[in-house]
This record gives structure tokens, sequence and C-alpha cells, in this order.
């Protein structure tokens, strides 16, 4: 990072976002990078776009349908490999371009595990030297799921002006809910499906991509999708978890920021020891609508920037679990220890809807035990949970909200009063431990 000279940590000045476009047959992904290379192209952006490596190869006379197990297992590891080549070379681009680059990748290398079994697809692994967390978290910034006409919009699937599409419906389908699990892991994965008509499907792409990159544009795209977050008293065993899921161990520290309103923090995403790190600047609210700028770093660039870390914040250490529950993707954060008292036995559900209040918690996942919705309430904002101090001695350090005015805050101690008063309540786990320890004492 360029930044790193500075005293107080920034975000890069040039960005370079690789985004995964990936879904079922006819989902709209050839034109969804039409659209969004003309939208960046028209703010100033450099756009490459990696072609499908299926489609190149099986225009070569390859029919996939009419390949055997041994063929199938040879040609995907082909397939990983050229597709790795091809978007490193754009990669090497980006890098040289003086531009903010967008990569649009149709399809990404996960995708290639969508079509054989899992022991084959570690087989490739081995053989390419490659593992999961590096084709995956380290590689993309964010996924979006383009879920096919099959699926709701039958009508309008067909296999006409795709020369290497050939599957049915039912097989489409399948074909979609693969490529959905494949990615079900990354960090950053939207789901975009086909309750709207095309064209806002289009837009919604649009939308998705330029709020992940953090760029404000106002209501252009009049998106609805928001992030909702709820408290969970219990979770099944493991071995009883209904669902496939993967879990992540995470610590979150929080920076000194020089500029008022602003939060900036790292975060370390553990999965089987593989690390993947991230620098995130979430800004204040301006007319209605917060943005949080999250970049990939190396675990250099992770060192030294959290020399800048805030010792009045605690580090937080959670367990994310990621999973899929009709169609839909949710993260639980299983808080652990060390951690503040506060913090003992809490679990967080967040996941993003359009879906009103009523309808929301008719489809949330009947397997937890949900105890009730908590989005913007600063009692389970993870910023005021790692505060090192008691609340009512931190009046000053509490964050009510993240406002973009200069006047200051008026929220009186009664105010955080009761937050730790709606913390105590609502988290109250039933199987929750007291063999947590804390944090709080520590200098």
């Amino acid at each position: 990072m360029k930044d790193l000279e500075v005293k107080t940590p920034l975000p890069p000045t040039k960005r370079i976002h690789k985004l995964v476009l990936t879904g079922g047959p006819c989902g709209g992904k050839t034109t969804g990078q039409a659209r969004l290379a003309t939208f960046f192209e028209n703010l100033g952006w450099k756009v490459f776009r990696v072609p499908e490596t299926a489609t190149v190869l099986m225009s070569g006379g390859i029919s996939f349908g009419d390949l055997n197990e041994e063929q199938v297992l040879d040609f995907q590891e082909h397939l990983v490999s050229t597709m790795m080549a091809l978007e490193d070379t754009y990669f090497s681009m980006a890098e040289k371009c003086s531009q903010n680059v967008l990569i649009i990748a149709d399809r990404g290398v996960m995708d290639a595990s969508a079509f054989i079994d899992r022991d084959a697809w570690d087989k490739i692994l081995a053989k390419l030297s490659l593992e999961d967390i590096e084709i995956s978290d380290n590689r993309y910034n964010h996924i979006v799921h383009m879920q096919s006409a099959a699926i709701g919009a039958e009508k309008f699937y067909t296999t006409e002006d795709h020369s290497a599409r050939f599957e049915g419906l039912e097989l489409a389908r399948d074909r979609d809910r693969r490529a959905m699990d494949a990615w079900r892991d990354h960090p950053y994965v939207d789901i975009i499906d086909n309750r709207a008509d095309f064209d806002a499907k289009i837009n919604k792409l649009i939308d998705l991509v330029v709020k992940r990159i953090g760029i404000n544009i106002g209501d252009r795209f009049n998106a609805n999708s928001r992030k909702v977050k709820y408290v969970v008293s219990s979770l099944p065993l493991d071995e009883e978890f209904p669902v496939k899921f993967t879990d992540f161990q995470v610590v979150h520290h929080y920076l000194h920021s020089a500029q008022k309103g602003y939060q900036t923090r790292l975060r370390k995403r553990v999965r089987n020891g593989r690390p993947a790190y991230t620098f995130t600047v979430r800004k204040p609210e301006f007319q209605g609508q917060t943005v949080e700028v999250k970049q990939p770093v190396s675990q250099r660039d992770y060192q030294n920037l959290l020399t800048h870390r805030d010792d009045s914040h605690l580090p937080i250490f959670k367990t994310r679990r990621c999973f899929l529950y009709q169609n839909q993707q949710y993260q639980l954060d299983i808080y652990q220890s060390p951690c503040h008292n506060r913090c003992k036995g809490l679990i967080l559900l967040e996941t993003f809807t359009t879906l009103d209040e009523d309808e929301i918690m008719a489809s949330l996942p009947p397997f937890l035990k949900v105890k009730r919705e908590v989005t913007g309430d600063p009692a389970f904002s993870m910023y005021n949970l790692s505060i090192r101090g008691d609340w009512e001695e931190s009046v000053e350090q509490f964050c009510h909200r993240l406002s973009s005015d200069d006047e200051e805050e008026t929220e009186e101690v009664y105010d955080v009063k009761k937050a730790q008063e709606r913390l105590q309540i609502f988290s109250e786990s039933e199987s929750s431990s007291d063999s947590d320890s804390s944090l709080a004492d520590q200098a």
C-alpha cells in the first residue's frame, strides 16, 4: 500500500476491484458485464473483462456433456490453470494502470469446483499446489451470483444466444445451485434472483458493485436491499447443523483515525490456518447512507497498519459461520474469549434483504433461536462492543451514530445505560458459559 508512510492509515488512492460474475445459465452475466463496463468507464475507470474460460475452450470443439469421468477431471484441471493465467494477465495490467480499475471475471476459479465432487477437486488443488482460501478470499474482492432464468423466470430461459449453452431447465437449476454453493464461503457474496424484471436485475447488479466499492452515487438505482441484524440465543450442535457451513476465526482491531466520524479497522480472517487480511474505512453517514470502503492487504501491510491500533478498544475475537439457506447468504458472528464481559455468549445473525420486517422474520432459518432484531441498535455495534472501558465511563467514545454533522453529540449517560440494559437482556444465551475470560483489566 502506498499510504503506509503516513502516520494515519488511509485507504489506497488507486482502486483495483476484482469482481466475479457467476450463476446458472441465462442469468444475465453477459448483459451485466456490458452495462457494468459502460457505467464504470463513464466514471473514468478502466474496465477489464476476463472471458469465460470454459466457453473459450469449448468453442474449440470440446463438448462437456460428452466427456467421461477421467476427461472431466483433466478438463477441469486445465480449465483452472488456464483461467488463472488469463486472470493474472489482467491483474498484472491493472497494477500498471494509472486509473482505478474494475476487473470483471465471467466466472472465477471456484466455479470449476461446481462440476466435480470434493475428492476430485481436492486432487486438482493438490496437483496445482492451490488452496481454497487463496483462489477465493485472497483472489477476488466481490462475488455476484446472477440467478438463472430457469428459476422464477422460466419463460425467459433460452439456450439460443450462447454457443456453449445446452442445459435444459432442470440441469440449469442444478448448475445454478452448484455455482452458488461453490462461493458460499467467500466473505462478500451477493445473490440477485428473478423477483424483479430483467432491467431491475441489471440495475441491482450495478448498485451492488458500486456500493461494495464505496462510490456514492446517490439514489440512482434506488436499491432497497439493506443489512439486518438479529440476536440469536442458541445454535444447534455442529454435527446437527442442518445446512453446509464454514467457520472462520476472525480478529478485528480498531485503528486511530484523524478524521471526525470515521472508523478504521483491520480484520484477520483465518480458515484452515490460512489468513486473509482486510483494511476497512467506515465513513460518516451522508444523506442517509453510510459507506464502508474495504481493501485487501498483505500480511506485511497488516502488521504495519496494526501499529496504529487504538488501545482504547479491545480486539474482537469471533467465529464467523457462513451458510446458505433458501438462496440467502447468512453470517453468524459467535463472540469468543478473550473478550469484554459484555460480549460473553453473544451471537449475532446478519444478512442482506429487501423484505419487510414481517417477511424477514418468517424467512429466517428455523433451526436458529432468534430473539429479536437489533438492526441499527448501537448496543450491538462492534465498535461499541470493543470499547475497553465501561460504557457509562466512556460516554464520549460511545458511538450513537456516524454523522456527517460537525455538531457535538448531545446524548446523555442515561441512553448509554439503556443500551447496556438492552445488551444484557437480549444477548443472554440459553447455554452461556462462565469460562470466558476478559481483557478489560489488561493494560
